[in-house]
């Protein structure tokens, strides 16, 4: 997937304006993805927040208060969006800004919309309260709701001309992809219980005598909870292992963001890991200082020079 586009060509004032109401939804929801997309030249920051605002948009109505059957159907309509987006059929003037910025993004550059409708699978999902038995059964469910985001990102990014192993890019992209997302459920163990949600597979939930849930401040009894997470923990870190041999692959700016957003979750992987059960008595977080020293060491390449001499040495 090489990079296609160069230089920003002119933008209208509708669009601009669709891409400044996608980029205030970023900001203001995730922070995180903010923080690491500040770090991409403007066509690219504003591709990934109409990406974001549409990812929003849909997760919003997953985790909303309506009801079952009236989150499905506006799913749908949503899917309709997307199928309008994909025929390139939406006005500059078209109310909806998420609808023009995205398919502003998708003209410029080469976005496998396909993933949005994998979301939006996901999203179908949670709202049709399945659970997993095993690991591989959440990992479909990851690849939906985070893998795809990392090959819709990999088509804004595009990689470098002659980069090796170029073949690999999306797989690598979509496994940090559930390398994130299996940090976000450990982060998010007690909130997702407390909507009666359980995502953690429920055989290593049997495991470590877990299968009672998460509804307190504290493990189940006679758990062993610190176990399961340190379990989850080392998968997480197996997945981020792998996926970080994107970052060779991209372009400076690029594999910057990438590597901020993706350091940001290794740190809070961290921060879980030595106090497992700080998740059961509120959200774990970063400091912004620290996700700003996350940011600079990602802009230095250090974590893609890291990466390149680790692969060469497997080689050798």
């Amino acid at each position: 997937m090489i990079r296609t586009v160069e230089a920003e060509p002119h933008v209208s004032a509708p669009v601009l304006a669709a891409y400044s109401y996608c980029e205030a939804v970023t900001g203001q929801q995730a922070r995180n993805f903010a923080y690491g997309i500040r770090l991409l030249p403007t066509p690219q920051r504003r591709a990934m927040s109409a990406l974001y605002a549409f990812a929003r948009r849909v997760d919003d109505i997953g985790d909303g208060a309506l009801e079952l059957d009236v989150k499905a159907v506006r799913l749908e309509d949503t899917r309709a969006m997307l199928a309008r987006v994909r025929d390139g059929v939406v006005e500059e003037d078209d109310t909806d800004p998420v609808a023009v910025a995205l398919t502003h993004a998708a003209a410029t550059f080469p976005i496998p919309l396909g993933g949005l409708d994998e979301l939006i699978d996901g999203v179908l999902m949670d709202v049709r309260g399945e659970t997993y038995e095993t690991w591989d059964d959440l990992k479909v469910y990851c690849r939906c709701v985070a893998g795809a985001i990392g090959r819709l990102s990999l088509g804004v990014f595009g990689t470098e001309p002659g980069a090796r192993g170029v073949e690999r890019a999306p797989e690598y992209a979509d496994t940090l992809g559930l390398a994130l997302q299996l940090t976000n459920i450990l982060r998010d163990v007690r909130e997702d219980a407390e909507g009666g949600r359980t995502y953690l597979p429920a055989d290593d939930l049997a495991k470590f005598g877990c299968s009672a849930g998460f509804n307190g401040p504290t493990p189940p009894e006679g758990s062993d909870f610190a176990g399961l997470v340190h379990f989850e923990v080392r998968r997480a870190r197996a997945l981020f292992a792998e996926g970080y041999r994107l970052l060779p692959m991209l372009d400076r700016r690029s594999g910057a963001c990438v590597a901020a957003m993706a350091g940001i979750y290794r740190r809070l992987l961290d921060r879980i890991e030595r106090d497992p059960e700080a998740v059961l008595r509120g959200r774990v977080s970063l400091p912004g200082r620290e996700k700003a020293y996350v940011a600079v060491r990602g802009l230095s390449g250090l974590d893609a020079r890291h990466v390149t001499r680790r692969t060469v040495r497997r080689r050798a």
